[in-house]
């Protein structure tokens, strides 16, 4: 008996998806951007879990540098981001090579494209700010022939449509299981990769320990043992939203790396190119997230309230602090 409603559940948001993807795709994109607006107001005050998880984030992140009267603000603002963000990957059908160049500033791009062409495979790290859902069509559509990581969808039913939208620009989707030798794979054919790693992953799952706004969480290694198997070069790159629902597609310097640098200093390295620009702009990083799960066994600084201990943490925090051991050894 408890299967049924599921099922029914599970075909319900799929018509949902379904006649979302066809209908937005209908509409001009600021209309898309003003109804997006609305939802995300709406959530922000009736999504209770993602409001308290906000909350606690930004105040844990960034308690002594916005007063508590802005943090509703923002709170609020970052769930409109995120609606902006689903609301353009519904739309994206609608995107090709000219109207690309209205929405984006593609300066950075054509720079790149510039220097070092798109016969030669990149590893764009990218983080879930602004509109990144548009990071990798963008860059297909701007030559780059590129392979995606996506996590998939606990409603199965709903993989087919978001893939869909996700190939617009005819890159290629792989899911996060085994997707390190596929990425690989796509290296050393010369495609492009673009994967997100600013997202916390499970201290059990091969990760790194990061320090991230003062607080320590653990990430993907991918981009790393990528960059240190093939060479590739490690771009981070993010989407800055700009004034009238247009987008600036940021690319970072290269990532320059000593070659005896560990996994856990490159991962590092990438977010320390990612935290001034959250600093600067707050609102369009995805804040409704718990990107601090597990909390040191002993720290004065005060975590987000759903943070929790963990035997697998410390064991990822004491291998870092035995990596810096050796490597101060060595320096001597």
């Amino acid at each position: 008996m408890s299967a049924f409603p599921k099922r029914i559940r599970v075909r319900i948001e799929w018509l949902i998806i379904r006649t979302l993807a066809v209908v937005i795709p209908l509409l001009p994109r600021r209309l898309c951007h003003l109804l997006a607006d609305g939802c995300g107001f709406a959530a922000s005050y009736l999504h209770w879990p993602g409001r308290q998880v906000a909350a606690s984030n930004l105040e844990a992140a960034l308690g002594k540098e916005i007063p508590v009267s802005c943090r509703k603000q923002l709170v609020r603002e970052s769930y409109q981001h995120f609606s902006r963000a689903m609301a353009d990957l519904f739309w994206s059908p609608r995107l090709n090579g000219e109207n690309l160049r209205v929405i984006f500033d593609l300066e950075q791009v054509e720079r790149l494209k510039a220097e070092r062409g798109t016969e030669h495979g990149l590893i764009f790290a990218c983080l879930h700010y602004g509109g990144f859902e548009w990071i990798a069509l963008a860059l297909g559509l701007s030559g780059f022939k590129c392979t995606v990581v996506t996590q998939a969808f606990k409603n199965p039913f709903l993989n087919r449509t978001f893939n869909r939208l996700r190939e617009v620009s005819g890159h290629q989707i792989i899911r996060r299981e085994g997707a390190l030798v596929r990425l690989y794979k796509a290296l050393r054919k010369n495609r492009s990769v673009t994967l997100a790693v600013d997202l916390t992953i499970s201290a059990k799952r091969p990760s790194v320990p990061i320090d991230c706004f003062g607080m320590q969480t653990c990430v993907t290694f991918a981009h790393a043992w990528l960059h240190k198997r093939t060479g590739a070069p490690i771009i981070p790159t993010h989407c800055e939203p700009l004034p009238d629902g247009r987008y600036r597609l940021v690319l970072h310097p290269e990532l320059r790396l000593a070659p005896e640098a560990t996994h856990q200093q490159i991962a590092q390295a990438c977010w320390d190119c990612f935290e001034p620009v959250i600093r600067r702009n707050p609102a369009p990083w995805l804040w409704m997230y718990k990107h601090w799960r597990y909390r040191p066994a002993e720290t004065p600084r005060a975590y987000p309230g759903y943070a929790n201990d963990s035997p697998h943490f410390r064991k990822l925090l004491a291998r870092m602090e035995e990596e810096k051991a050796v490597a101060g050894g060595g320096a001597h």
